[in-house]
């Protein structure tokens, strides 16, 4: 279930970048101006501040055992999804001890590697103005995974399975047709989507 992100209050954020800097005096006002200009987002508290909007979902919570000289140690490790259903979503990692503290990395980690993207209707059997959906084909691939979304109609909802339903849904498409092929990794899968995304911005709709 999604949850909504605790955001740093602005007055007491202490910016450590110039970007960040510029993000609290309101120079800079959409993260769109940060990804245009080919910036990368150091401070999560960026996010915050330009996003205070954003959910986050889990994907995958994953354990694994290291034997030390003083006994077994577990360590976790979050795969988590970030977004404000608005066309911005984001996707990280986390590992710690312990599991909370992971899944706060995970989310830290999602907000450094966020993208935007525009949603439209792409759809020959509907042809609205809404933006419910994505504006046309694009693909993704990650290790053996890939990740294929298509146009579809108002209405029809999100035609995939829960990882890639999980990602979209954070980035505000509501309708749409995928298929995926390849290794079912979550990571993967999750990694595969947001390139699939990302892809619709170096791409151009058809003319009519």
């Amino acid at each position: 279930m999604a949850e909504k992100i605790r955001t740093v209050d602005r007055e007491s954020w202490t910016p450590r970048t110039i970007m960040g800097a510029k993000v609290k005096s309101g120079e800079v006002t959409t993260l769109e101006e940060i990804l245009v200009a080919g910036k990368p987002v150091l401070e999560p508290e960026i996010v915050d501040v330009l996003l205070p909007d954003m959910e986050s979902e889990t994907l995958q919570i994953k354990t694994t055992q290291r034997v030390t000289d003083s006994g077994k140690r577990v360590k976790f490790r979050v795969v988590t999804v970030i977004g404000d259903r608005k066309g911005h979503v984001g996707l990280g990692v986390g590992k710690s001890d312990e599991l909370k503290p992971a899944m706060d990395y995970a989310i830290r980690d999602a907000k450094k590697h966020m993208i935007a993207i525009t949603t439209g209707c792409g759809s020959w059997e509907c042809k609205c103005s809404v933006r419910h959906s994505v504006l046309m084909k694009t693909v993704g691939k990650e290790g053996s995974t890939i990740v294929t979304l298509k146009p579809a109609p108002r209405g029809l909802g999100l035609a995939a399975n829960d990882v890639v339903k999980k990602v979209l849904g954070m980035a505000g498409v509501k309708d749409v047709w995928s298929a995926m092929q390849g290794g079912k990794n979550v990571y993967n899968m999750a990694v595969a989507t947001m390139k699939a995304l990302d892809g619709l911005n170096l791409q151009k709709p058809k003319a009519e």
